[in-house]
This record gives C-alpha cells, sequence and structure tokens, in this order.
C-alpha cells in the first residue's frame, strides 16, 4: 500500500456544502439522500462543512485527513448525534466507549479474535454454510437480504454463544436483531429526539424486541457465570478476560454491552456485505464465472474449511471490492475532545467529524473507474497503488473493528460454500438501490438459486 508525505497538517481548501438551507442546514438532504449528496462533496473541497440542523460538522474528503482523524483517537473521540442515541440501547460497549474505557475494552476483548480462537469459529462458520447451502431450492426464489441475515445470526450466535446453544436462543436472535437495528437508526437519525416518544406500533415493537435481547443475554451470561467452563466461544473469552494493566475482569454489565456490540457489528453488517457480493456476482458474468473456477478447483466439491481460505484468493478479492464499493459501515462519527486543528482550519472542542468510507471509496483520484466492480484491483501487484487510508471498510486505527478477520473470514467461506453449489439469478424487474441505514443494505433482493 503506497505511503505518501504527511501532508494532513497543510492547508487545504476548506469549503462549505451547497445547498444549506435555514434552520435545518443540510439535515433533509442528509434524511432523503445520503450517499448522493455525500458523494458529491469531495468535487467541491477537501474538508467540507455542513450543519446539521444549525450545528456545523465536517466531512474531509482525503485520506491523509482521514488518517489524522482515525489515527488520533483521543483528539477525535467517539461521538456525535448517533453514537450518543446509540449509547442508551447499545450500552457502552466497543462502538459507543469513549477514549478510556476503549482502551481498556480493547485490550480485554482482543483475545477473543485471537487467531486459535478463529480457527474455533471458522468451524462453526463452516457447519453453518453448509447447512445453509442445504435449504434453498431450484427454482425457488429466495429473499438473498433474508437468507445472509439468517446466516450471520446463526453464525454469530454460536460463535458467541457455543455450539450448545440452544435453538430456541438463535431464533430469538434472529427475530428481534433485525427489529432492534431499524429502530435504533430511526432513532439516530431523529434531531428532536421526538420520534422515540410517540405511542407508535413500531416504537413498541422495538421496545419488545430489546426487552427480549437485554434479558437472552443476561440470562447466558448468569448461565456461565454458574458453569465457570470455557467452551471456546467468544463469551468464554470474556468473561476469563483480564486487563494487563490492573489485572481486572470486566462486569457482567460490560460482558452484556460488549455482546450486544457484537451481536450488532457481527450479524447486520457481514449480512449486508454478502448481499451485495451476490448482487454483484451476478451482474458480472466472468467474475463470477472466476469464482466458480475457483471454488470447484479449491474444494472439489466438498464444503470448504478454514484451511481453504488461503487458497480462496480470487473470493476474497471479491469480497473485498464488494466491501469497496458497499461498506456496511457507510459513515460513522468523531467528536473533537479538545480543540484542534484539520486540514489548516481550527475545529473548537465538541465539533461533529463525519467519516464516510462509502464517499473515500469512490474518489476517482483514488481509485480508477470507482463505480466498476473490479476484483483484480486487489491483486498483490496492484493495490500496492491503493494509498493509505483510502480503503476503510473496516474503520482504522485503535478503533478499527475487532472483528476485520472474523467477518472476512465468514464472507469468504460463505461465498465458496453457496457459490460451490448453487448459481443466484435475479428476479427479472427487481430494482436494487442502495438503502443507507444502520448499515448499507439492498433492501429486499430475491434471486432464483440455480443448481452448479
Amino acid at each position: 500500500m503506497k505511503t505518501h508525505p504527511d501532508t494532513s497538517r497543510q492547508s487545504r481548501r476548506v469549503v462549505a456544502a451547497p445547498h444549506r438551507l435555514p434552520l435545518v442546514g443540510h439535515a433533509l438532504l442528509l434524511a432523503r439522500n445520503p450517499l448522493d449528496f455525500l458523494a458529491s462533496l469531495p468535487a467541491h473541497g477537501d474538508l467540507v462543512e455542513l450543519r446539521i440542523g444549525t450545528k456545523p460538522a465536517y466531512l474531509p474528503c482525503r485520506p491523509e485527513l482521514v488518517q489524522q482523524v482515525l489515527l488520533n483517537a483521543r483528539v477525535y473521540d467517539t461521538g456525535g448525534p448517533v453514537k450518543e442515541k446509540a449509547r442508551p440501547i447499545l450500552g457502552n460497549g466497543l462502538i459507543t466507549s469513549d477514549w478510556a474505557d476503549h482502551r481498556r475494552q480493547r485490550r480485554m476483548v482482543q483475545p477473543a479474535f485471537h487467531a486459535t480462537r478463529i480457527a474455533a469459529y471458522a468451524e462453526v462458520m463452516h457447519e453453518e454454510c453448509s447447512a445453509h447451502a442445504d435449504t434453498w431450492t431450484a427454482g425457488q426464489p429466495v429473499d438473498v437480504s433474508d437468507a445472509m441475515q439468517a446466516l450471520t445470526a446463526r453464525v454469530t450466535a454460536r460463535s458467541l454463544f457455543s455450539t450448545e446453544m440452544a435453538p430456541h436462543s438463535v431464533a430469538e436472535i434472529q427475530r428481534s436483531l433485525p427489529v432492534m437495528v431499524r429502530g435504533a437508526y430511526r432513532r439516530a437519525v431523529d434531531p428532536t429526539g421526538l420520534l422515540a416518544r410517540l405511542p407508535l406500533a413500531a416504537n413498541r415493537e422495538f421496545d419488545t424486541a430489546l426487552g427480549r435481547l437485554h434479558a437472552l443475554i443476561d440470562g447466558i451470561v448468569g448461565d456461565y457465570r454458574r458453569s465457570g467452563e470455557d467452551r471456546g466461544d467468544l463469551l468464554s473469552a470474556l468473561l476469563a478476560a483480564r486487563d494487563d494493566e490492573d489485572g481486572g475482569r470486566m462486569s457482567d454489565q460490560e460482558i452484556h454491552d460488549q455482546v450486544m456490540t457484537l451481536l450488532l457489528a457481527g450479524v447486520e453488517t457481514t449480512a449486508s456485505a454478502l448481499t451485495w457480493a451476490w448482487h454483484l456476482l451476478a451482474s458480472h458474468p466472468e467474475a463470477e464465472a472466476r469464482l466458480h473456477a475457483e471454488v470447484d478447483e479449491v474444494l472439489g466439491g466438498r464444503a470448504p474449511t478454514y484451511a481453504d481460505v488461503p487458497r480462496l484468493a480470487y473470493t476474497q478479492r471479491v469480497f473485498t471490492e464488494t466491501l469497496r464499493l458497499y461498506p456496511p459501515a457507510w459513515m460513522f462519527t468523531r467528536m473533537t475532545a479538545e480543540p484542534t486543528e484539520l486540514g489548516g482550519h481550527l475545529l473548537p472542542s465538541g465539533t461533529d467529524v463525519l467519516i464516510s468510507p462509502y464517499v473515500i471509496h469512490r474518489i476517482p483520484e483514488l481509485f480508477a473507474r470507482p463505480a466498476a466492480f473490479d476484483p483484480d484491483r486487489w491483486l498483490p501487484e496492484r493495490a500496492q497503488d491503493v494509498a493509505r487510508g483510502s480503503y476503510l471498510p473496516f474503520g482504522g486505527g485503535s478503533r478499527k473493528c475487532i472483528g476485520d478477520v472474523f467477518g472476512m473470514t465468514e464472507a469468504t467461506l460463505a461465498l465458496a460454500a453457496l457459490a460451490s453449489r448453487w448459481r443466484l439469478r435475479p428476479v427479472p424487474g427487481t430494482v436494487v438501490k442502495a438503502r443507507a441505514g444502520m448499515s448499507l443494505t439492498a433492501g429486499p433482493l430475491p434471486m432464483v438459486p440455480e443448481p452448479r
């Protein structure tokens, strides 16, 4: 990957975003069509000032400015309106915790994602992907979005809570998590905070789903505490974790918050990206044919295992390119903890900074033909020309997604397992459009499985 001189502290073009409205600023544009609006802004400047209501927020549109934000987590701490509204839902976990808490949490959660643990989780992935391939019927349409949600929910739940987890618990997660995700996003983008207080059926459904998830997690954590055994899963690793600095352990509430965070991050994001991958493969027959050729050669008709992942190089490039075009974490926020300078512009303490991988991934100066689906742009000899900080599907710095290897492993195995047996064809007339929610989804995506 290219490294460039550190020009992040040089003066940059700092401009105000166009189409600002009185009182609401750019809030309506962000609510109605955030992807197109944000993607249009790099053409205006390197650091773009928006208004969310009357409050300013800044979107860095150059990778060196993004890196300056992501690599200085103490100054650019987690925060902003979305995070503040997510905290009562997710608790104080890795996504929502501030700098000091996050450092401690990261140290304690990291061992749960050690390579030896990933290998054990991959056995769950192998079993679930193989089982899921058996559920499709030739010629009978499936909603790929729902199918990938169901698959990643089972993988995440079983990785978190062991292979002995009761089926009804997995079913509860599959039922409640999507409701919670939709409700959380509605609340996050409501600038007034009034929506959550209205006596709406959607609010009652959200409250019920969230309550069920809280009760389920509390029950499972309590059961693990009483048994005291290491079941080889993520929850066992969290319960056993000790802080290297003070020797302390996580409380039940801290573990509860991490489980909520890992459920959200582990299910919704990977499912969204896998859905996009199937859509892109169906739209690009040459890429689909190359993926099929690779899985046929590597697997020879059997289900993929963890040992196969390094050999599934093209399959991994397909998913890497999918994450570039449709990063599930399409935007995340930071807030300045003290006055600082970004691109030669002074930001007061408490300023919101918006980081959008979707925007950065589509800048022509950073990626040739940015709208094109080109898995081979990630061949080693080409990937070295990608500027540092311009590929951000997992974020960056100390807050980079802790489950990046888990997610890449799961996606590679899922694509290989399903593509070795099926090709998916779009239902005629289906219109696919990116939807910016808690993650970047395709919405319902009916496709027809054809046996290979």
